[in-house]
């Protein structure tokens, strides 16, 4: 699917998240709305007291670089000066795609919709493809691994030979790795950067549950770090992003836990969609995913209820569900699906994809 430049830069695709939208969409929806239409940790790292001068001072130099050697310890980059800190992986998008020469990019999708706008931004002709096979005749490849919204992996070993090839005639290879806190360890590119051809993105703010951080890494080659360095100048990352980062990227304890929480949180999701016809078929621990014929009756079943999902404008079929927050918000869940279930009775044939 070719975009045209020009649209893909001016026109911001939805995503999930936006309760503005949400109360567009379902006025009498009531309140408070239950948001599972990201992949955000709806348990969220402990907020603490951040120090004054977090706020009141320019970042200290010295923070910053506790907070991209810490970032390196926690992501496996082969150094510190193999990490760039941002605020926010999206700012990283377009600086990232500028690292070569304007050419053809080839997003491999259905993913993320930024990746392939912030492509255009950096004067590419931009395409998605489903083939990854298709991915080497690029100047750039983007990947989202576990991909975003089905949880497609692609293994390790398949990166690290397509980044080569891109490698080899001058290309470069991006791997947007914002799921794998959650994903299976044993793909993370990583510490494969130093190889050349490659840049890893991280994002803190979805494991962590801490979005309005806005903080994120791209793990990369030192002179392509140096680079992005340079291009974001100073104080990039805010002062409470680097108290944050700092603190939570060190509880290891805390991300164990965390990831057992998330993985008997998805199992109980996928048992709650079963019992009500609804068979997921794939996603990671932060969000769940499935194809249904009934996907927008469900999607405006749950809306009226005020329990916001992500549907998707290229397959109607296709539905996420993130995790609820609490108790309460699980038994809205529940009720909710049991009233649409009733009430599509004998309707429920799934589509397994």
């Amino acid at each position: 699917m070719a975009l045209e430049n020009r649209s893909s830069v001016t026109a911001v695709a939805d995503h999930g998240g936006s309760l503005g939208r949400a109360a567009a969409l379902f006025p009498q929806a009531p309140l408070p709305w239950i948001d599972l239409s990201t992949g955000i940790n709806p348990h969220s790292y402990p907020l603490f007291d951040l120090p004054a001068t977090a706020l009141s001072r320019l970042p200290e130099p010295d923070r910053a670089r506790e907070l991209a050697a810490i970032a390196a310890s926690a992501y496996g980059a082969p150094s510190v000066a193999n990490i760039a800190s941002a605020p926010g992986t999206q700012i990283l998008l377009p600086r990232v795609a500028s690292l070569v020469k304007p050419g053809r990019a080839l997003v491999l999708g259905p993913t993320y919709a930024e990746h392939a706008r912030a492509c255009a931004i950096a004067g590419y002709t931009v395409s998605e493809v489903r083939d990854f096979e298709a991915l080497y005749d690029s100047d750039l490849a983007v990947i989202v691994n576990p991909n975003n919204p089905d949880g497609r992996v692609i293994a390790r070993e398949k990166l690290l030979h397509l980044a080569a090839a891109l490698h080899a005639k001058g290309g470069l290879l991006v791997v947007d790795e914002a799921f794998m806190d959650v994903g299976p360890q044993s793909e993370r590119a990583d510490g494969d950067v130093g190889q050349g051809g490659l840049v890893v993105l991280r994002s803190f703010g979805k494991f962590f549950g801490l979005a309005g951080v806005r903080l994120g890494f791209a793990i990369a080659a030192e002179s392509v770090v140096a680079r992005l360095d340079a291009e974001l100048g100073p104080w990039a990352v805010a002062g409470p992003a680097l108290e944050y980062g700092i603190k939570a990227l060190a509880d290891t304890s805390w991300q164990v836990a965390m990831r057992d929480k998330l993985n008997d949180e998805a199992a109980r999701l996928d048992t709650l969609l079963a019992r009500h016809g609804v068979i997921v078929s794939g996603g990671t621990s932060l969000f769940r995913f499935m194809k249904t014929p009934h996907a927008a009756r469900m999607f405006t079943a749950l809306g009226e209820k005020g329990i916001l999902l992500r549907n998707f404008s290229w397959d109607a079929s296709a539905l996420r569900i993130g995790l609820p927050g609490s108790e309460a918000e699980w038994q809205r869940l529940e009720h909710a699906l049991a009233a649409w279930a009733a009430r599509h009775a004998g309707k429920l044939t799934e589509v397994r994809s």
